[in-house]
């Protein structure tokens, strides 16, 4: 092809690609949808429009699938794993092995030889991590239970996608020659990554740091982009994937401390060539052979929409996980998506399956992808209220020990831990419902009474102790649940004070009218404390700065805040003018002791310290910032801008 062409044929590709995306976003799809779609338009087997040469963006294509590959590598959570690290081991790999099993029934009807079963099972077995995420960060849930399960399956499948892109080709091989190909490619891989997982620890962190320190950030990406290619040319050139090598090229950033700069600065080259491998697998596929295909079509959708739903949920439910957990995991789980394309391109170019089998595994794809994003979308209301119903005997089994005047918390993730890590400072009991058979172990072994069930079921609420509690925090970060929780808490009680979070504003004013006492935003309150900051910092009246937070929140919907929570527990700042405090330790002054007020910053000219510790010195001119009730604060503003030693001073504050 002559230069001018391609770059016509270029600019016709990336036209389609934003049309496509566009249509997309407007019909509420995911992207890949969009993108493929446009591919078929501008394809050669439709009329229109149409790219005069698709073979000659395969190019690009494969950039993208490195790109694709190295984003995945450097994003990879370990941690994240090992939270869920069980049950996405088995999810993962016993979800793979049991589909590629049952597509070989299946190929078995449709006359298919043994290793085109095969590939096929591997290339439909493995959910899209890009659909996947979208879906759950579109619905509030990429940190609820289901959602840190499905995601950390999907990682699992990331990683055995690596592997099969290895493995597949061995498939071609013949009879018993397939044993030394395989052995072969393991034992390359072995020796790949022990020499780069080596470079990654000592040698690429401090080469990485040197161009950082030169603050160019253009030499700084192309850096990465060499990186990514050259590891994936590296394996190219032993054997081995370029998809193989560009994922070992991700771990090697991630191990570095430049891990965020560099995905902010791949994303956006690695969207477009993204782009241009969708489109580009769009323009082989032929409309008319999903015709003759119909039956390989329809048997792959139900092998994917019913046979890995059920597979996952079950093997989900299995590892311990509530009936409503399992099934929405199954749901998130039920499609396949981009690593499917690299599979079964993996799988045509060593003629493990034929060119009509490849368009049915992409139409399959499709399909999936649009059923999923309507089930997914509208199921799950209907699930929760059969879950909740089939699943409350089963949760109130076990025995719970009866406790009086604790706090509950609703939602063991992260903010659920710093809550109660909190509360195991002061001594306060609490309890901890959660659906997450992980959460609820880590909860008992810091003392909790743990219920294990749905929060918006009033059976398991009064299992709970609700009617005994002093206090509710609601921090499920799904909304629809954390709503059915307020609510039913509020019926049963009408005077418990209820603390829940909320991500999306358009939704408080609903909190509020099921009856949570005190919604808080977190964007909103990290707003108000770097305005805080920022008063003080200009050397702002700091009584005159609090006086405006207080405006400012008034005029903020979403930093609502009921009156009745504002007057029972407050926020202050006083100046240390006692004399006779001066010079002790926050342990000897026992301000904590005498006023009941919990300091929590100690400023002291430009330094500031956070929950300072008992053994810190007290200075003339201190700035405390304290919480507590009103009697506290007062008790506490006496104490310290007050005279004498304070000895006097009552207990009977006792803790907030």
């Amino acid at each position: 092809m002559d230069e001018p062409q391609l770059f016509v044929d270029l600019g016709l590709l990336l036209l389609a690609a934003l049309g496509g995306g566009l249509l997309a976003q407007v019909l509420r799809q995911p992207l890949i949808v969009g993108y493929v779609l446009a591919g078929i338009l501008v394809g050669p087997f439709t009329p229109g429009p149409t790219v005069s040469d698709p073979r000659s963006f395969r190019l690009f294509a494969e950039i993208g699938v490195i790109l694709l590959m190295f984003s995945i590598g450097v994003d990879f959570s370990i941690g994240e794993l090992l939270r869920v690290r069980r049950v996405a081991l088995q999810g993962a790999l016993g979800g793979i092995a049991l589909i590629v099993l049952l597509t070989v029934p299946v190929g078995a009807l449709l006359a298919w030889p043994l290793t085109q079963s095969i590939a096929v099972g591997a290339a439909i077995s493995v959910a899209s991590t890009m659909v996947l995420l979208k879906f759950l960060l579109e619905r509030g849930e990429l940190d609820s239970p289901h959602g840190r399960v499905a995601v950390g399956i999907s990682l699992i499948e990331d990683l055995a996608v690596v592997a099969m892109v290895i493995l597949l080709p061995v498939l071609g091989a013949e009879g018993g020659s397939r044993v030394v190909p395989l052995g072969r490619g393991l034992l390359q891989a072995v020796l790949l990554l022990a020499p780069l997982l080596w470079f990654a620890r000592r040698v690429f962190p401090e080469a990485l740091a040197r161009v950082a320190r030169t603050r160019n950030t253009e030499l700084f990406l192309l850096v990465v982009v060499v990186v990514a290619i050259g590891t994936a040319a590296l394996t190219a050139s032993l054997g081995l994937s370029l998809a193989l090598g560009a994922f070992l090229a991700g771990l090697v950033i991630s191990e570095s401390e430049f891990a965020h700069e560099t995905l902010a600065r791949v994303l956006p080259i690695r969207d477009v060539f993204v782009a241009v491998f969708f489109v580009s697998v769009g323009m082989f596929i032929r409309p008319a052979s999903l015709v003759t295909e119909w039956a390989t079509v329809l048997a792959l959708v139900l092998l994917v929409a019913g046979a890995k739903f059920a597979l996952r949920a079950g093997i989900v439910r299995g590892v311990g996980y509530d009936r409503r957990t399992a099934v929405l995991t199954g749901l998130s789980l039920a499609q396949t998506g981009e690593f499917s394309y690299v599979l079964a391109g993996v799988a045509l170019t060593n003629q493990l399956i034929t060119e009509g089998v490849y368009n049915a595994v992409l139409a399959t794809s499709i399909v999936t992808i649009l059923i999923n994003a309507a089930v997914f979308r509208r199921v799950p209301r209907w699930v929760e209220r059969v879950t909740a119903e089939r699943g409350v005997a089963e949760e109130l089994a076990a025995p719970t020990e009866r406790r009086d005047g604790h706090v509950i918390i609703f939602g063991y993730g992260r903010v659920g831990r710093e809550v109660a890590d909190a509360l195991v400072a002061f001594n306060v009991p609490f309890a901890v419902v959660d659906l997450d058979p992980e959460a609820t172990r880590a909860a008992r072994a810091k003392g909790a009474l743990v219920v294990f069930g749905d929060a918006g079921t009033e059976l398991i609420l009064r299992r709970a102790g609700v009617e005994r509690a002093r206090l509710a925090v609601v921090v499920i970060p799904e909304f629809e649940a954390a709503h059915r929780c307020v609510h039913a808490l509020r019926r049963i009680r009408e005077d418990l004070p209820i603390l829940a979070r909320l991500h999306q504003q358009r939704y408080r004013a609903l909190l509020a009218e099921a009856g949570a006492t005190e919604v808080v935003q977190p964007e909103v309150e990290a707003a108000l404390t770097l305005v805080r900051h920022s008063l003080d910092r200009l050397g702002v009246d700091h009584q005159e700065g609090r006086r405006y937070l207080e405006e400012m929140r008034g005029h903020w919907p979403e930093a609502y805040r009921a009156e009745a929570v504002a007057e029972a527990v407050g926020a202050q700042e006083v100046v240390l003018r006692n004399p006779a405090l001066a010079g002790r330790t926050l342990r000897d002054a026992a301000i904590r002791e005498r006023s009941g007020a919990t300091i929590v910053t100690l400023r002291r000219g430009d330094r500031e310290m956070t929950n300072p510790a008992p053994e810190e010195m007290l200075q003339p001119e201190d700035r405390i910032f304290a919480i507590g009730t009103a009697e506290q604060l007062a008790l506490l503003t006496q104490l310290c801008e007050g005279g004498g030693d304070g000895e006097g001073f009552t207990r009977s504050a006792g803790k907030p």
